[in-house]
């Protein structure tokens, strides 16, 4: 590979000899804005952005623990239980995340953020009083809905909060919320599962009998209502910078200019975010499925999947990202212009060996490695996607590439991934018992279409962030 940087000279004329037919960022240098806010502020707001994403990835997860209760209780196939955690969540989360886009990139990001942690966290809790495959589907999509306004609205706010040569490790902080939120889910969840499950059912006034798995999901919803009144207490709007599309007077860009926009440079919003969607099926169908791998092959308990998992999620899930976080600010220093999905690409190439051979193993503590080693590399994706798409939009659509971004990585990653694991076991081989299979085919079927797609984007994706840079002054 060769670096696609360019120095700011030779990009910021590159950008005032822009064609008429390509006039999307603005030839002229930006207008003289405020300075960015103190650090210890600007980080405070990041801490509270990552507080919140733990939380919301406990909420959508805690379902992987829950597997067998809920199998028994409401007698679903692997195939249905894909639905619940996949489908469900993913296609209302997909879906609004467009329209919710189009907010943050007009309207207050820290009302939307506050909007969104109380719809999810009341769906969370409404979670456990489903009596049926149906009605625990639908509190799912509103886990889905709520939680669709986070992502865009913080990856503009933190954009806004920081320089370009410090995003990458702001957003990485931030994005450490899925391994924290994942790990937390399997420790938090596992424990709370053994400590409801010894208590048996209870009742509750107007809702009947509640059983441990319901439980659960009341316990871990809830408190996420105190998060969107934080959010409202603590936090400013910040000031929007770099605004290259929009006219005066107008805080929008019109819906046609902004689909022109985004179909012109399809290699990037289109063909690189599939890439970076079938990394987050692998990654996602691996999360909801370990408890089921761990039980059905290494004959582990909820609370043994919560304390080995979690702790898997919290050493090496963090470790990747915030190593992929320091990799790509020094990269982006440097000038490599293709520095996110290089390192991506990367990432594949180091964590398949792992991927494809920890399934495969009789030992639990050697599958345990393996798995910790495939986690690592695969959570390079979370990071280095977010920060990637904050450097190569202009502000005003910031938002929106986020949100085409949650689009086809969540319908295809949190739709298909753990669906797909459903359909190998309920389906393909009508078996439960193989699982390990289920987990060697995903990724054989996953990482050479990601790395093929991310192969052909890569020099896209670098001419497009050096227009951007270019603008910035950068």
């Amino acid at each position: 590979m060769t670096d696609q940087g360019s120095s700011t000279s030779n990009s910021a004329q590159a950008a005032r000899k822009a064609s008429p037919s390509s006039p999307d960022i603005s030839s002229e240098l930006p207008h003289q804005e405020p300075p960015y806010p103190a650090p210890r502020y600007a980080w405070a707001v990041v801490a509270l952005l990552l507080l919140i994403y733990t939380v919301s990835f406990i909420d959508r997860q805690v379902l992987a623990l829950l597997v067998g209760p809920i199998k028994a209780d409401l007698d679903v196939s692997d195939l249905e239980f894909g639905l619940l955690t996949g489908l469900s969540f993913a296609l209302f989360y997909t879906f609004f995340g467009i329209p919710f886009a189009r907010l943050v990139d007009s309207r207050s990001r820290r009302g939307l953020i506050a909007f969104g942690i109380a719809v999810w966290s009341i769906a969370t809790a409404a979670c456990g009083l489903a009596r049926s495959f149906s009605m625990l589907f639908l509190a799912r999509m509103g886990v889905g809905i709520g939680e669709a306004t986070l992502t865009p609205a913080a990856n503009s706010l933190i954009s806004d909060l920081f320089a370009p040569h410090k995003r990458g490790r702001a957003i990485s902080i931030y994005t450490l919320g899925i391994p924290f939120g994942s790990a937390l889910a399997f420790l938090f969840g596992g424990a709370v599962i053994e400590l409801v499950s010894s208590a048996g059912t209870r009742t509750l006034p107007l809702f009947g009998e509640i059983r441990g798995w319901q439980m659960t999901f009341i316990l871990v919803g809830l408190p996420g209502l105190l998060l969107s009144a934080a959010m409202l207490i603590f936090v400013k709007e910040p000031f929007r910078r770099g605004r290259a599309m929009t006219a005066a007077g107008s805080s929008t860009v019109p819906v046609k200019e902004t689909v022109r926009y985004f179909l012109q440079r399809w290699r990037v919003f289109v063909l690189g975010f599939i890439g970076i969607a079938f990394l987050s099926a692998l990654g996602y169908g691996t999360i909801y499925f370990i408890g089921a791998f761990y039980g059905r092959v290494h004959g582990f308990t909820p609370g043994q999947v919560g304390l080995v998992f979690g702790l898997v999620m919290l050493i090496a899930g963090t470790g990747g990202i915030l190593t992929a976080g320091v990799i790509t600010d020094r990269w982006m220093a440097k000038g490599r212009n293709d520095t996110h999905f290089r390192l991506l690409i990367l990432a594949i190439l180091c964590g398949a060996p792992f991927a494809f051979s920890f399934p495969m193993v009789g030992s639990p503590i050697l599958a345990t490695g393996l798995l910790a080693l495939s986690i690592f590399f695969n959570n390079w994706v979370w990071g280095t996607a977010y920060a990637g798409v904050a450097a190569a939009s202009p502000n005003e659509l910031r938002g929106q590439a986020t949100a085409i971004y949650l689009f086809v990585v969540n319908l295809i990653g949190m739709g298909l991934g753990p669906t797909m694991f459903g359909f190998f076991t309920t389906t393909v081989f009508a078996d439960d018992s193989k699982i390990d299979l289920a987990y060697l085919w995903m990724a054989l079927l996953c990482l050479p279409i990601a790395l093929v797609c991310l192969l052909i984007a890569r020099p896209a994706f670098a001419k497009q962030l050096a227009e951007v840079r270019a603008f910035e002054g950068h």
